[in-house]
């Protein structure tokens, strides 16, 4: 019966095998050039930074300390920053997908009159803005200046997300569906909420995870908008802590140079540990929708 099972197995030729190795290599080679500068920040953050800056630091941390994270959580301002940037991720992200999907949705559909016209319009917006005057004069004009509720709606809707969201459910969403939803007394409102959303969670998780990373990596509009620091998103106090460690370093430099010298040092381990504590949380996230995001992010590249 063995003999039977090997001799039903396919051959392998010298050719398939080299581009077997071939491939592999190629592939663990792009993997270790994208996978290996987050490994050294990493490591970096936890090493002594005389190791780190004399270039020693390659494979493992070498000096193992924290005294770069013991100097970003001494400020008391992180769990502020951190809170308030969960709440503009979370509503935001809820805000964004809500919008994003009845948009995408709406534009979908055959029978939305002066379809092309709205879609026009929302592509104009891709290459021609305002700019920051104007968009700063329509915040002020509405008192939304110094609010939380400006950061939870700028950044939450994007005409790129509702181009690819109506592209997914023009695709999989079909009229005889939508029709045999008439048929059995179903309105737009529970056809888009009963069977549209549960045919959509792959859309759904992409997008909810491209507004959650612009949320989360959001600090300019906080830099513009918000004057009260108990509302700062965190990327605003650890961009603070970096400018206070430069500030510290250039007040040294002129009356102890060796000071100045060991103070730019752990700056580098600062700095380092910032983009940890900045990056871990939405890395985490990931691996809850990893299922639907490959699913989704292959939206329109087959045809036919």
């Amino acid at each position: 019966m063995s003999e039977k099972i090997k001799t039903k197995k396919m051959k392998v030729s010298k050719d398939d095998r080299i581009f077997d190795i071939v491939k592999w290599a190629f592939l663990g080679f792009v993997i270790l050039i994208v996978l290996y500068p987050l490994y050294f920040v990493v490591i970096a953050s936890f090493s002594d930074p005389t190791y780190v800056n004399n270039g020693k630091v390659l494979f493992w941390p070498k000096g193992f300390m924290l005294t770069g994270y013991q100097r970003i959580f001494k400020d008391s301002r992180i769990l502020t920053g951190y809170m308030n940037t969960l709440l503009y991720t979370i509503c935001g992200t809820f805000f964004g997908v809500v919008c994003t999907m009845l948009a995408g949705y709406s534009l979908s559909r055959k029978d939305l009159p002066g379809k092309t016209l709205i879609m026009l319009l929302f592509i104009f917006t891709m290459y021609f803005q305002g700019g920051m005057i104007p968009f700063y004069l329509i915040v002020k004009g509405l008192n939304l200046v110094n609010t939380r509720l400006l950061m939870i709606i700028t950044g939450s809707v994007s005409v790129y997300n509702i181009i690819i969201t109506r592209s997914f459910l023009a695709g999989n969403i079909s009229d005889e569906l939508l029709d045999a939803s008439r048929m059995d007394g179903c309105g737009n409102g529970r056809f888009f909420f009963s069977i549209v959303l549960p045919l959509s969670k792959a859309i759904v998780a992409v997008i909810a995870l491209y507004i959650a990373v612009v949320h989360w990596n959001s600090y300019f509009n906080a830099m513009i908008f918000l004057t009260d620091e108990s509302k700062y998103p965190l990327q605003l106090f650890l961009r603070d802590i970096l400018l206070m460690a430069s500030s510290t370093i250039n007040a040294t430099s002129e009356a102890d140079p060796e000071a100045a010298m060991k103070l730019q040092m752990m700056g580098q381990v600062i700095k380092y540990g910032v983009i940890v504590v900045s990056t871990v949380p939405i890395i985490c996230v990931y691996p809850f929708i990893q299922k639907y995001f490959v699913k989704g992010v292959m939206i329109g590249s087959v045809k036919g």
